[in-house]
């Protein structure tokens, strides 16, 4: 019976953390920030978290050669998000921040993607986002970015291993209108959004017990957001490529449950470094070929034409996948269902992601 007393103590003050201040008001909710037009990014302070936000993200996508010159693609995903919980709510067991972790190894000698998850309350060092500059971590699973501006991802994954160095190899691309990406019609359907492409890589993976050594090319997109979408839109097709001239290609639409295009943008940075900001009228996705997931029923677009309009002049890139089934499952860790691949195109590699063609997808 001793034994229990501190147990039934413990349980106790767990509830009361758990409980809203007072039962018999309406909670109090966070007040997110506003993103706004004409807001200067930062750095390198910028490339750490923003806890005030509703959620951000730290995306990595890349392909690797192995020493026989065998390609597979890569992701690294890191989300922070800030729950709509009561903000009288205090201690260290209060749920006001989520990190959740997505990795996967696209290898075609596999045929799918092996791929693993991780979701955890941020406090105790066990997940943690700093802020001021590139410093998470999810358990085992670690992303940094050094003095140099060199990036280190090592996510030791249930099936697999990648322990990877990113080196920037070009300047810091703004999307948007210097760093504010519109997603719709509604100014504030918006998010501070920008990326590295040409990420230099270097490092090893362990893939079914063997260490390799890898070298490749990668892209680190970096948002954050209060308000990113339509309440129309479902989700939305996303391109990040990263073409042999050193130029780089990103192209998105978000799209309505009649799988319309209700915003799209992007941007053109070419090898000269000149950059030309894309919108609605400048992007055009096309489905050319479906691919059936065999595990959700969803029918996913892998194969598209993309049609962009740079400086009045248009140009159409064909993306086929390094292979068909690069589903990610993401629901065990509370995220969605989408597909997350490797594709080719003319003149380069590049990331297609399709969300919110299983169900509509939930930020």
């Amino acid at each position: 019976m001793r034994g229990r007393r501190p147990r039934a103590a413990i349980l106790a003050v767990l509830v009361a953390l758990a409980m809203p201040a007072r039962a018999d008001e309406p909670p109090v909710l966070p007040a997110y920030p506003a993103v706004r037009p004409g807001v200067p990014l930062r750095f390198p302070a910028d490339h750490g978290a923003h806890p005030a936000f509703r959620t951000e993200w730290w995306y990595l996508t890349g392909w690797l050669r192995g020493p026989g010159g065998q390609e597979r693609g890569f992701q690294v995903t890191f989300f922070r998000t800030r729950p709509a919980i009561d903000q009288r709510e205090t201690g260290a067991f209060a749920p006001d921040q989520i990190l959740l972790g997505h990795a996967a190894l696209a290898d075609p000698a596999q045929g799918r993607l092996l791929h693993d998850q991780r979701a955890r309350r941020v406090g105790f060092g066990l997940a943690e986002a700093a802020t001021g500059e590139t410093d998470i971590v999810l358990g085992s699973w670690r992303l940094t970015r050094d003095p140099t501006g060199r990036f280190h991802a090592r996510v030791p994954a249930t099936g697999f291993s990648l322990d990877l160095d990113l080196d920037p190899t070009q300047a810091v691309l703004l999307q948007g209108d210097r760093g504010y990406s519109r997603k719709g019609s509604d100014p504030a359907e918006a998010s501070y959004y920008f990326s590295l492409p040409h990420l230099a890589v270097t490092g090893t993976v362990v893939e079914q017990g063997r260490s390799e050594a890898v070298t490749g090319e990668a892209w680190l997109d970096r948002e954050w957001t209060s308000t990113l979408l339509d309440p129309a839109a479902v989700g939305w097709d996303w391109l990040g490529a990263n073409l042999d001239d050193g130029s780089a290609l990103t192209a998105f639409q978000i799209r309505d449950a009649a799988g319309r295009a209700i915003w799209a943008g992007g941007s053109w940075r070419g090898a000269d470094g000149v950059l030309v900001p894309l919108g609605p009228a400048d992007i055009a996705f096309a489905t050319e070929r479906r691919w059936l997931s065999p595990r959700t029923g969803t029918s996913y677009p892998v194969e598209q034409s993309v049609a962009v309009t740079i400086d009045g002049t248009k140009r159409l890139w064909h993306l086929a996948p390094l292979f068909d089934d690069q589903e990610l499952d993401s629901r065990p860790a509370g995220g969605p269902v989408y597909w997350e691949g490797a594709v080719r195109l003319e003149g380069g590699r590049g990331y297609l992601e399709l969300t919110g063609y299983l169900a509509p997808l939930k930020l």
